[in-house]
């Protein structure tokens, strides 16, 4: 890998590697900025690199990663993106585990955002999934963006030509099987000359926040997934998601909404400015999030006190807590909200992570 690109781009590190590209951090020399610089593996298609920087530009939102420049240069090819610091929301949810009600809301509202925002300029992702969604470090998930709509056309083209032997499922690619567990069925079954369109992204989001709610994929994975979306075969809502009255409202609220993008029928699909509106009706809790530890519990086990990392002690109960992990000996790191209380700040969401 060269160290400048276009006497413009210094590279300075490699972070990271897709199924159909290389990514690296650069700093733009001219604006003193860091960027992220793309350039596609061999023998994948730069016609299509090309074309699918010129479309992503058109995608300009806060929830999406703005595509920026597009170089040809010594016979390579480059595309230049908005750098976002911080982690997947594929290794948030490993770290998680489970996400509850309320940040999942918020991160449904995002994502919806920009998917409705790409959608307005007719721009189509294709493979929406954890992994290609960044947010910020730390436990907050207010900045949230998604990635790779700069190569929505190069992926268009790897499933076009695995469509071609009529059953896109036997592909060995490794972009398509990382894309099962959130593909919608008329891409997995979809026959020459078929063309789906923008409901396949909704699918992919009622899919990745069925995982972001539950912890569970919905139809499992790889070839798994495929057998299960055929069949209907698809995994039940877990119980801890309404058994406690304090999230049972808002987690069915989201689950009816998650229903509606996993239909199999796409002209039934809400869009994605449907999404929009509806989660915006939704009433739930924006405040920050914070990493804390377990100190103490009290009357036998009910409720506790927290320390988190700004060093201020807060007091909760077990009722605030979601998910199957409750605090404990072995289950000390908590995310959580705070609000005001004497003598003691009170926590509420509260989720173990790991």
């Amino acid at each position: 890998m060269t160290s400048l690109v276009a006497d413009r781009y210094e590279v300075i590190r490699a972070i990271g590697k897709g199924g159909m590209q290389d990514v690296f951090l650069a700093k733009d020399k001219v604006l003193d900025s860091e960027v992220a610089l793309k350039t596609p593996q061999a023998g994948q298609a730069v016609k299509r690199f090309s074309k699918s920087a010129v479309i992503a530009a058109k995608v300009n939102h806060h929830n999406v990663a703005k595509t920026l420049d597009y170089i040809e240069e010594g016979g390579k090819f480059y595309l230049i993106e908005e750098y976002v610091p911080g982690r997947t929301l594929e290794q948030v949810l490993n770290e998680f585990g489970v996400i509850d009600p309320h940040l999942g809301a918020r991160v449904f509202f995002h994502l919806a955002k920009g998917v409705a925002a790409s959608h307005h300029v007719e721009v189509i992702h294709r493979d929406l999934k954890p992994s290609n969604v960044i947010v910020e470090p730390g436990v907050n998930l207010h900045q949230l963006k998604i990635t790779d709509f700069g190569i929505a056309t190069l992926t268009k083209e790897v499933f076009d030509e695995a469509a071609k032997d009529g059953d896109l499922t036997n592909s060995t690619s490794g972009t398509i099987r990382g894309a099962l567990p959130y593909m919608a069925p008329e891409m997995m079954f979809r026959k020459p000359g078929d063309h789906p369109g923008k409901e396949v992204d909704i699918w992919s989001l009622g899919a990745l926040m069925f995982r972001v709610l539950t912890g569970l994929y919905p139809f499992g994975v790889y070839l798994e997934a495929a057998v299960n979306v055929k069949t209907g075969n698809r995994t039940a809502w877990p119980s801890f998601m309404t058994s406690n009255p304090q999230y049972k409202i808002l987690a069915e609220q989201l689950q009816g909404l998650v229903e509606k993008c996993l239909c199999n029928e796409a002209s039934k699909r809400p869009t994605a400015d449907d999404l929009v509106a509806e989660l915006s009706d939704l009433c739930f809790i924006c405040g920050d999030r914070f990493e804390g530890e377990l100190v103490n519990l009290i009357q036998n086990g009910y409720s506790g006190f927290l320390m988190g990392s700004d060093g201020l002690q807060t007091f909760f109960s077990m009722e605030s807590v979601y998910g199957a992990k409750k605090p404990s000996n072995g289950n000390k790191k908590v995310c959580y909200s705070k609000f005001p209380g004497s003598p003691y700040h009170r926590s509420h969401p509260i989720m173990v992570i790991n």
